[in-house]
């Protein structure tokens, strides 16, 4: 899988090793049988949009890593159709920690949080990227 045009233009302004974390998951859904896949829709984000968000209920913070380039938030795609059924999610979840894991970019991943569940978000761990 390659990432399409919007994905790439989600990603200007993201941290190159999160860049590089994406792109490599994408490699690895790849070789998915089950058409399963993923665009990137949201990157880096201005003040405004995260405001927009918090008013809106989609988001719960104006410290959001995405205002640092720190964060991306994937849509699960189906046959290139976007879903969004939790199940999906974990199995995105794993291309993008082993991708992670074999570039050596500790991540976190929101469908782990305890509170607030967001399986679309992933972030540059804030013990290690500021």
């Amino acid at each position: 899988m390659t990432l399409n045009e919007r994905s790439e233009r989600a990603l200007v302004g993201v941290h190159a090793d999160l860049v590089a974390v994406v792109r490599r998951a994408a490699e690895l859904i790849a070789g998915r049988t089950d058409g399963l896949g993923f665009i990137v829709t949201e990157g880096l984000r201005t003040k405004q949009r995260q405001q927009q968000l918090l008013a809106a209920g989609a988001s719960r913070t104006l410290d959001s890593r995405h205002l640092t380039g720190h964060a991306v938030d994937l849509a699960a795609t189906v046959n290139g159709a976007v879903r969004w059924d939790w199940p999906l999610y974990p199995k995105l979840a794993e291309a993008m920690k082993q991708a992670a894991a074999e570039r050596g970019v500790p991540i976190v991943w929101g469908g782990d949080w305890k509170t607030l569940r967001d399986g679309p978000h992933y972030e540059l761990s804030r013990a290690v990227y500021r």
